[in-house]
C-alpha cells in the first residue's frame, strides 16, 4: 500500500471514530432529555394528584407535627429523668469497692456531675498522664482527679508518695488544674498525706469518699484550702 493510500485510510478511520463519538454523545443527550422529560411529567402528575387530594397533605403535615412533638416530649422527659437520677445519685462504700477500676472512674465522674459539673469527663487509660477525671465546677475551677481503686478497700495496698508525685508533676503543668485531687477507696500513707499538703494537692481517702458519695456535700466543701472561685456565680 502506497503512503498516500495509508494516509487516506488513516484519515477515514479518524473521521469514522469521530462520527461514532458524536453519535454516542447524541444518544446520551437524547437519553438524558427523555429522562428529564419523564421526571418533569411525573412531578407534574404528582402535584396535580396532590392538588386533587389536598387532604392527604393535611394528614401528612399533622402526622409530621405529631411525630416531632412526640420526639421533643421524649427528649425532654429523658432530660428530666436524667436530672432526677443525677441529683439522687448515691454510692455506698461496698458498692464502690465492688467496681472495676474503670467503673470507679465513671462513678467519680458521675459524682462530679451530680455536684454541678456537667462537663465532667473520664479520660483515664493508657497515657492519661495522671488524670482520670477532669471537670470544671460551678465556680470556674478546673479539677483534675487521679483515681486509685482497691478491690480490697482498706485491706488493699495504700496510696503512697509516688502516686502523689505523678499527680503533682502533671496536674497543673500539663492539664491546667486549679484543684489536683487523688481519690481512693483505700488507705493513704502518712508520708503521702504530708507530701500532698506541701504541694497543695488534695487527698480524698476512704472516709472522705464515704461522705462525698453519700451525697452529704459537694467535694469542694469537704476539702480544705480549695482555691477561691475563678469567677462570680449564683453560688458564690
Amino acid at each position: 500500500m502506497s503512503p498516500r493510500a495509508r494516509k487516506g485510510r488513516t484519515v477515514r478511520a479518524r473521521r469514522a471514530a469521530a462520527l461514532r463519538r458524536r453519535r454516542r454523545a447524541n444518544d446520551r443527550l437524547i437519553v438524558l432529555l427523555v429522562a428529564a422529560a419523564l421526571a418533569v411529567a411525573l412531578m407534574v402528575a404528582v402535584v396535580n394528584w396532590l392538588l386533587a387530594h389536598w387532604w392527604i397533605l393535611v394528614v401528612i403535615g399533622a402526622l409530621a407535627v405529631l411525630a416531632g412533638g412526640g420526639w421533643f416530649y421524649q427528649r425532654r422527659q429523658a432530660a428530666r429523668w436524667e436530672a432526677v437520677r443525677v441529683r439522687g445519685l448515691r454510692y455506698g462504700l461496698d458498692q464502690l469497692d465492688a467496681l472495676h477500676h474503670t467503673q470507679f472512674e465513671d462513678a467519680v465522674r458521675e459524682l462530679m456531675r451530680r455536684d454541678g459539673c456537667p462537663n465532667a469527663v473520664r479520660v483515664g487509660g493508657g497515657g492519661d498522664l495522671g488524670a482520670d477525671v477532669k471537670a470544671t465546677d460551678p465556680y470556674g475551677r478546673r479539677w483534675v482527679i487521679q483515681c486509685k481503686h482497691r478491690r480490697a478497700g482498706l485491706a488493699g495496698s495504700a496510696v503512697g508518695t509516688p502516686d502523689l508525685q505523678v499527680l503533682n508533676g502533671t496536674a497543673r503543668q500539663i492539664h491546667g488544674a486549679d484543684v489536683a485531687v487523688i481519690v481512693t477507696n483505700g488507705r493513704v500513707t502518712a508520708p503521702a498525706v504530708a507530701f500532698a499538703e506541701q504541694q497543695r494537692l488534695h487527698v480524698v481517702d476512704r472516709h472522705t469518699l464515704a461522705a462525698w458519695a453519700s451525697g452529704s456535700r459537694p467535694l469542694w466543701e469537704l476539702l480544705r484550702a480549695v482555691p477561691p472561685p475563678r469567677r462570680p456565680t449564683a453560688l458564690s
